[in-house]
């Protein structure tokens, strides 16, 4: 358990990578997914620096807002691994990837292309390697998909908001997840780690405009125990396995944070879609007609991410 304002820099090492930079130039397209595909995500001595500065703004002003509680930090791998949270705030990703960097980690989002367009914050997001998702190209999802492998074989943390926005649940639980964090750890087979967190929305509400500083915060962080997708790496990955290994995300985000709540998880499950909660084990929506080329129920999927299947780092 931490509960510690020392922050140590990354160690040094993890977050390397020896992906070769692309020899063609940045498209002039407003569409910046290419980025994902051209960019060198090789954390050097440059990208550790602004990681560096990045914490020396971020991390007092967290200090200064939020109390906390850490559990589990220990526990994270030595080696790659990604990260799946619960997404109740415009600002947990701060508490979030503060949590990993504290660990010695560097971390790099799944965010929207839209947050690279925004002027000096995508030079930010992009000098610190977060990776941009499309949600309208799935040859680009799958660029991005790819960059999330370079990181995590660089030692880095790929960190995924499952759900894909903020919750839509009334109460704050989990929803319904997508199936791209389910997808690239059966295609990496690297550790899949639930960080579960509660209070931040106290701060800064799930739909809020502006923050209540007073009185101060404070939130509570739990790193779970792995997420077991063993025997579902040695079939092909059908629509039914990315359907169990999802479920088994919700349900250990859900798990996590009726820990930290102290209340007992609703049985249902808000599904976005249709918009009220729904037994967990009902089917999914139908793909969408567009995707007239995509697999059947039981059709190994390729191991690349789906448009839907984009996720929001910050939204």
């Amino acid at each position: 358990m931490t509960d510690s304002s020392s922050e140590p820099a990354p160690v040094e090492g993890r977050g390397r990578s020896s992906r070769r930079r692309s020899g063609s130039s940045r498209p002039k397209s407003k569409r910046p997914l290419k980025a994902a595909d051209t960019l060198d995500y090789t954390v050097g001595r440059g990208t550790r620096m602004g990681f560096s500065a990045a914490a020396a703004v971020c991390i007092p002003v967290l200090n200064l807002a939020l109390g906390r509680r850490w559990k589990g930090l220990e526990t994270l791998p030595e080696g790659g691994f990604i990260v799946v949270a619960n997404h109740v705030s415009e600002i947990d990703p701060l508490v979030v990837a503060h949590a990993v960097y504290r660990s010695g980690h560097t971390f790099h989002f799944l965010i929207k292309d839209s947050l690279v367009r925004i002027p000096v914050l995508g030079k930010v997001f992009t000098g610190l390697k977060q990776i941009p998702v499309s949600r309208d190209s799935r040859t680009d999802a799958g660029r991005s998909l790819d960059a999330a492998k370079d990181v995590l074989a660089a030692d880095g943390a790929v960190m995924i908001y499952p759900e894909g926005t903020l919750t839509r649940d009334p109460e704050g639980w989990p929803m319904r997840a997508k199936t791209g964090a389910a997808r690239l750890a059966l295609s990496t087979g690297a550790p899949l780690i639930p960080i579960t967190h509660w209070g931040v929305q106290e701060l800064f509400g799930t739909y809020a405009k502006v923050p209540k500083f007073l009185p101060r915060k404070r939130y509570q962080l739990t790193v779970g125990e792995p997420i077991d997708l063993s025997d579902l790496r040695s079939g092909p990955m059908t629509r039914t396995v990315l359907t169990e290994a999802t479920e088994r995300i919700e349900a250990a985000l859900t798990e996590g944070v009726a820990s930290l709540r102290g209340e007992e998880a609703p049985e249902l499950i808000w599904d976005r879609t249709l918009r009220q909660r729904v037994p967990r084990s009902q089917p999914r929506r139908a793909p969408r007609a567009s995707s007239a080329a995509s697999p059947t129920a039981e059709t190994p999927h390729p191991p690349i991410a789906q448009p839907d299947d984009a996720q929001e780092g910050q939204s």
